[in-house]
C-alpha cells in the first residue's frame, strides 16, 4: 500500500476503535473496550507507517534529483 492509502486506513480504523472503545464503555462491555483499543492502536500503527513511507519516499526522490 502506499502512504497516503496506509494513513487513510489508520485515520478510519482509529476513528472506529475510539468509537468501539467508547461504546463499550457506555454499554459496559469489557470486550467491545477491547477491540476498539486494539483497532484504534492498529489505526495509529497504520498511520505512523503510513508517514515513514511519506518520508522514504522523500529521501529516494531527493536522492535522486539531477545535480
Amino acid at each position: 500500500m502506499g502512504s497516503t492509502t496506509d494513513r487513510m486506513k489508520g485515520t478510519a480504523n482509529e476513528a472506529i476503535g475510539r468509537f468501539k472503545r467508547r461504546l463499550g464503555k457506555v454499554t459496559g462491555s469489557p470486550a467491545m473496550q477491547g477491540r476498539g483499543a486494539i483497532l484504534e492502536a492498529k489505526g495509529k500503527g497504520q498511520k505512523a507507517l503510513g508517514g515513514i513511507k511519506r518520508i522514504v519516499g522523500r529521501v529516494t526522490a531527493a536522492a535522486h534529483w539531477p545535480r
